[in-house]
């Protein structure tokens, strides 16, 4: 009787603990992330609300009556805001050609080719990304004055065209985590420099390149500083840029403010929740080798 006793509780299942604390994380996770996309929710109900309706206490979450009327006012209105937004989308794509071209050349480079000072250039290189852009910015101004590059977008996109120290940076890094075994069996193949950078360092480097090309993206969405020093015209205004000018000119009339602030936002949540899986692999994986 007491084997069986025994063997009984041998064979029973240990009870499962309760994990409490991994209860309370959770929970913690869920206030935050609520607090945090609280006022996002908030402008994008208020887009679609009616002047009086915004300004209601207590304040009315669901929009009553639903209207898109803002958005459309938007198109064609006073402020063009459909040409900020036709502005800044070249100004992304080019600039986008321009980094990734340039910092992918550069940081090969540094990686991978071997050449007299390569390493001091590259500290040289490192030091730039401590110099603050208000450091640099009357003396870039004056150059694009001298070129008659102002109220153009060629000072916005142009320099990206010459690299990005921090992109620079990341881009070596991760190049330097490539087995040089791979680049050894192409050059034994009869494989050149750029052939190596094209067939085997590219398609290897998808996550940190679609990294640099998020920050980019954001980067250059979003600046204000650059449009607001080197344009002048409302057509050649940016997105940034143009928000400022409807608040100024939109006075009190929040639903309009933010069905812009809303289109000027949703560019840069699609991509990021698109591309989030490649940008958490790119910046940990940039880290690995020095």
């Amino acid at each position: 009787m007491a084997a069986v006793t025994n063997m009984t509780n041998l064979t029973a299942k240990p009870m499962r603990r309760i994990p409490y604390l991994e209860i309370l994380r959770i929970i913690i996770l869920i206030a935050l992330g609520a607090l945090f996309v609280l006022p996002f929710l908030w402008m994008v109900s208020t887009s679609f609300k009616e002047t009086g309706q915004a300004y209601r206490f207590p304040p009315e979450f669901i929009p009553q009556p639903f209207t898109i009327k803002n958005y459309l006012n938007l198109w064609g209105g006073p402020i063009p805001f459909d040409r900020f937004y036709i502005n800044t989308i070249i100004i992304v794509i080019l600039s986008e050609i321009g980094t990734l071209t340039s910092c992918t050349l550069v940081a090969y480079s540094f990686a991978r080719l071997k050449w007299w000072g390569r390493d001091v250039w590259f500290v040289v290189l490192l030091a730039t990304m401590m110099l603050p852009f208000q450091v640099v910015m009357i003396p870039v101004y004056i150059i694009f004055r001298q070129l008659g590059w102002l109220d153009t977008l060629l000072p916005l996109v142009v320099p990206t065209f010459f690299g990005n120290p921090f992109y620079i940076f990341l881009l070596r890094q991760f190049f330097l985590g490539i087995p040089r075994d791979l680049e050894d069996a192409a050059r034994v193949d009869g494989a050149g420099t750029f052939r190596i950078l094209w067939q085997i360092f590219l398609p290897l480097s998808k996550p940190v390149l679609l990294t640099v090309a998020m920050f980019t993206f954001v980067g250059h969405w979003n600046d204000f500083l650059g449009p607001l020093l080197y344009l002048s015209s409302v057509d050649n205004m940016t997105i940034s840029v143009g928000l400022a000018m409807f608040q100024g000119r939109g006075g009190s009339n929040w639903p309009a403010l933010m069905s812009a602030a809303t289109l000027a936002t949703v560019p840069i949540l699609i991509i990021f929740t698109l591309f989030q899986k490649y940008f958490v692999k790119g910046i940990v994986l940039t880290g690995m080798k020095g």
